[in-house]
């Protein structure tokens, strides 16, 4: 019979000591080894029912790799993850397991689930250390489709249609392929060769991929059609900031997350002079919001040198839609968090320069619209926060460039491209649509798991009619 760990808890993953961290851009966590991996591999009951499967947006036969990795078979267990999942070391990395598979997990009700994002990571990273480029032979069938950004559900998409014979071309607008993948997560927790590694990984399926190339400006949808492209899937993501609205928000010094992180992680601002795009924050940085981006910037300009960074919240630490490791890491940092806190000016100096930030603090209230309890401001509390640079992250929404030059296209009233769930076909036949250019900002397996159906059903409309 095979052996059984029944420990509560899970193999430690090792880390970075957070003193050391906080000054260097590499991961922060260091990955399993094999033994590490196997011992894991053990804490599995192998249910009857598989509950994590269902919780997988990309139905990973997850028992059945984590029986390979039992048995020290990492290679087989690498191949039983991408028949469903072709970023495999980046999900093991970024996934919210813990909403997800680890959050259907049986061990999770007494004790800790089974680690099996740390495990996928594991199996992927042995894999490409292995430097294993073995190609599937694929059967070509001569049909065009087009594919709108190179994010995680684009990528999908894209590397699953590439498998069923179809010529795909990826139009990336950025001059990196990867999306948010690229721009938007930091190399702290998610390395951009390996990201750059899995996209190669697709490329080899006979996937071209554009970059440079902005949809709706440089070419448009109906353009593609006519050149020839059957089917066109949109994953252009949600890279559109949103903004609190209030006094000083154009003073020098203010950064979306999303400019902040695309700066450091994109351009490289953290090498600068070496490389040409600069990031200036000063000493003391406030990031306002709590969710996975607002970690990301806090924990970011913390490496970039800030002395004081503070996460500001005008809702408690209950309510926080970070992840919790996510916080738990920036606590370790040293990231200083002032929850029940709003801000409602943005001050500066005779130069247009910030110089600090009035806040009012908050109390909790009835629930609103999104189940959490609202926050009340407290009357006379305002007070200012001495701050140099304030990095404002309260989500994103999708460009509007596609909408407004796409006919026939229906969106949400704020954006999001409206797809029937069943497909991911928009309101324009033979065009799709799935991640966050759907949804709004949300999780990269999600977008992943949009990708897929898009191409099953994609594939099923053209088959149908050849």
């Amino acid at each position: 019979m095979e052996k059984r760990n029944m420990s509560l808890e899970k193999v430690k993953m090792p880390e970075q000591d957070p003193d050391v961290r906080n000054k260097n851009f590499d991961e922060v966590a260091l990955g399993y080894t094999p033994e590490m991996a196997m011992e894991e591999a053990q804490r599995c009951l192998h249910c009857k029912n598989k509950p994590c499967v269902g919780g997988c947006p990309v139905n990973v036969p997850i028992p059945e790799f984590i029986e390979k990795v039992a048995a020290g078979d990492f290679e087989a267990a690498y191949q039983v993850i991408t028949r469903e999942n072709a970023l495999p070391a980046i999900c093991g990395r970024v996934c919210p397991q813990e909403d997800q598979c680890e959050g259907r997990c049986v061990r999770g009700i007494k004790g800790e689930p089974v680690g099996i994002g740390r495990m996928e990571r594991f199996v992927a990273d042995y894999h490409m250390a292995k430097g294993d480029t073995t190609v599937p032979e694929i059967e070509k069938n001569g049909i065009k489709v087009a594919v709108i950004g190179c994010g995680p559900s684009g990528i999908t998409c894209a590397g699953e249609l590439a498998r069923k014979g179809y010529d795909v071309t990826v139009f990336e607008a950025l001059h990196k392929p990867g999306g948010v993948l690229s721009y938007g997560i930091p190399e702290f927790r998610l390395p951009k060769a390996l990201v750059a590694k899995e996209i190669e990984n697709v490329e080899k399926l006979g996937v071209d991929i554009e970059t440079n190339v902005i949809v709706g400006k440089s070419i448009t949808i109906d353009d593609l059609m006519s050149d020839g492209y059957k089917a066109v899937f949109i994953g252009s993501g949600a890279g559109l900031p949103k903004f609190l609205n209030i006094p000083g928000e154009n003073l020098l010094g203010v950064y979306s997350a999303n400019e902040f992180l695309t700066r450091v992680n994109l351009m490289k601002a953290f090498k600068f002079p070496e490389t040409p795009t600069p990031v200036k924050i000063g000493k003391k940085v406030a990031v306002v919001g709590a969710g996975n981006v607002a970690m990301d910037a806090a924990r970011t300009a913390k490496r970039l040198g800030a002395e004081e960074v503070y996460i500001v919240y005008r809702r408690s630490e209950e309510e926080c839609p970070a992840r919790l490791e996510e916080v738990h890491h920036a606590k370790e940092e040293g990231i200083i968090f002032k929850f029940l806190n709003n801000p409602c000016k943005i001050l500066g100096d005779e130069n247009g320069y910030v110089t600090g930030m009035e806040v009012v603090k908050q109390e909790l209230g009835e629930p609103d619209a999104s189940g959490r309890r609202r926050p009340i401001p407290i009357e006379g509390s305002n007070y200012v926060m001495d701050v140099d640079s304030v990095i404002i992250s309260v989500g994103t929404s999708p460009n509007p460039l596609l909408r407004t030059t796409t006919p026939g296209l229906d969106t949400q009233k704020w954006g999001g491209i409206i797809v029937d769930e069943a497909t991911m076909e928009t309101s324009k036949e033979y065009v799709y649509a799935g991640g966050d250019a759907v949804t709004g900002a949300a999780t990269v397996i999600l977008a992943m798991g949009a990708g897929k159906t898009a191409a099953a059903a994609i594939d099923e409309k053209l088959k149908a009619q050849n």
